[in-house]
């Protein structure tokens, strides 16, 4: 559950960050709003052609009776539509980032600056990170095409093909499109894709965190043109805590994401196994191999008052004894 509400934190974090650099919220709808009008007359079309399709793709049902001819194909309708709808949701993130490829490089690249001072840079060529972005684009694309064709075949078991596939496809949906928005930021780092998956798949509570609300409110397509710029950036955020990249970095900064002040579960492999600093654990005392020094038994202590020995004889004083009392002149006893 932590990591569940870390990702949606680190969503929340993005739009805060967004917001608060208004300047790169403009600056990155516009790729969102051509993708926008793209795929807005996509969906069009396919609601006014979903009927064709499915009266196409089932003929052995054109001799049914009513209802059941229109309980049917409305049915299907609805699942081609659905099915339309759910690639379109992965879809609009991986066509958006290829089209504003510079426009989103540049605010993730902004956002490491402000959180760490230093933001990896891949070297790459751009028609290079193009054709990267459009590669790793068509991985994803076919695995949420796999995932979809089994979920649709599953929609017709009754009950669960109406409540437990539906969330399924959420999740399957949420997973990928964190993939994609996670790439921007990754790719700049030279993590390939099967990396990246395999980071993600490793934090699955917190990918399913961030996406899945972002596929909910993408359902409404001028929320998503508006939420995309944030998007990037709290997966750029989210990806400096998947490869523990904020230890240390932004001390005393602002960030807003919620676990900027822990280090990530990735540790680098030349840090592995290290032994501590003399300065985070001290050394232990070394016990010395020579056995205590024992104290000479004929010293003498300071300021002790020597003593006479056995046979020292009385000393006679070389002065005359003491003159009586009276002084001169007094009668002697």
């Amino acid at each position: 559950m932590r990591d569940l509400a870390g990702g949606f934190g680190y969503l929340w974090a993005g739009q805060r960050w967004v917001f608060r650099n208004g300047r790169w919220l403009g600056f990155g709808l516009l790729p969102g709003l051509v993708s926008l009008v793209l795929y807005a007359g996509a969906l069009v079309g396919l609601g006014y052609g979903a009927d064709d399709l499915t009266a196409w793709a089932t003929p052995f049902a054109d001799g049914w009776g009513s209802p059941w001819l229109g309980l049917f194909r409305g049915f299907l309708t609805a699942l081609v539509f659905a099915l339309g709808l759910f690639v379109a949701v992965i879809t609009f993130t991986a066509v958006t980032l290829l089209i504003g490829q510079p426009f989103y490089e540049s605010l993730s690249e902004q956002v490491d600056r402000s959180v760490g001072g230093d933001a990896p840079e891949s070297g790459l060529p751009l028609m290079t990170e193009l054709w990267i972005s459009a590669r790793d684009s068509v991985k994803v694309l076919v695995r949420v095409l796999l995932y979809g064709i089994l979920l649709f075949a599953l929609g017709f078991i009754p009950v669960i093909g109406q409540t437990v596939v539906p969330a399924i496809g959420f999740c399957v949906s949420g997973f990928f499109l964190t993939e994609e928005l996670t790439a921007v930021a990754l790719q700049r780092r030279e993590v390939e894709f099967k990396d990246r998956l395999a980071l993600l798949r490793g934090r699955r509570a917190m990918a399913l965190g961030f996406g899945v609300p972002l596929v909910l409110v993408f359902l409404l397509p001028l929320v998503a043109v508006f939420l995309m710029p944030g998007a990037v950036a709290g997966a750029t955020l989210m990806v400096r805590d998947l490869r523990g990249e904020d230890e240390g970095a932004g001390a005393g900064e602002d960030t807003g994401a919620p676990y900027a002040d822990r280090p990530g579960p990735y540790v680098p492999p030349q840090q592995q196994g290290q032994a501590a600093g003399p300065y985070q654990a001290g050394y232990p005392q070394q016990q010395s191999p020579y056995p205590p020094q024992q104290p000479n038994p004929y010293a003498q202590q300071p300021y002790a008052q020597p003593q006479p020995g056995p046979y020292a004889q009385p000393q006679q004083s070389p002065y005359p004894p003491q003159y009586p009392a009276g002084g001169y002149g007094a009668p002697q006893p």
